[in-house]
């Protein structure tokens, strides 16, 4: 993995340049104080490039109710749509660290989907979006039926 400071959301795709694209995980998320502590438990030492996420946040916590929310990095939304699970890599990294990621829901980051495009850069603001729905559309189609547009 390779830190940038700067990098191109694409709407329904993910990150560009990166090689998973355009399935549900767009773009893998991961807290660096979670990372930390997991680590830490481990009794280990391992930069976060090693969870190999594509962004790193600071001051976002993830945990089951992150599901079907909106964060918002800069001008970009993003659809939390699960827990990035921990794979044995882990234990290349910290021998140990897979369980301990385990043992600490959410603490492997979280998947989301790209919901706009846009340019992100290392210090944009992060922000969950407190009125978003699961659906994103949903509010659109609410609109629709309560102006009589949808039969």
């Amino acid at each position: 993995m390779d830190s940038v400071d700067s990098g191109r959301l694409v709407t329904a795709r993910g990150l560009a340049g990166s090689a998973d694209q355009g399935r549900r995980r767009q773009v893998t998320l991961l807290d660096e104080a979670a990372w930390r502590l997991v680590v830490d438990r481990a009794g280990g030492s391992a930069p976060p490039v090693a969870r190999r996420a594509n962004l790193l946040l600071r001051g976002i916590h993830f945990d089951r109710g992150s599901r079907g929310r909106v964060l918002c990095v800069g001008a970009c939304r993003l659809l939390i749509r699960g827990e990035t699970r921990p794979c044995e890599r882990m234990d290349e990294a910290v021998p140990g660290l897979q369980a301990a990621m385990r043992d600490e829901p959410w603490s492997g980051g979280a998947f989301a989907e790209v919901l706009n495009d846009g340019e992100i850069h290392v210090g944009d603001s992060v922000r969950w979006d407190d009125v978003a729905t699961e659906d994103p559309h949903a509010e659109q189609q609410r609109s629709r039926e309560t102006n009589g547009q949808d039969s």
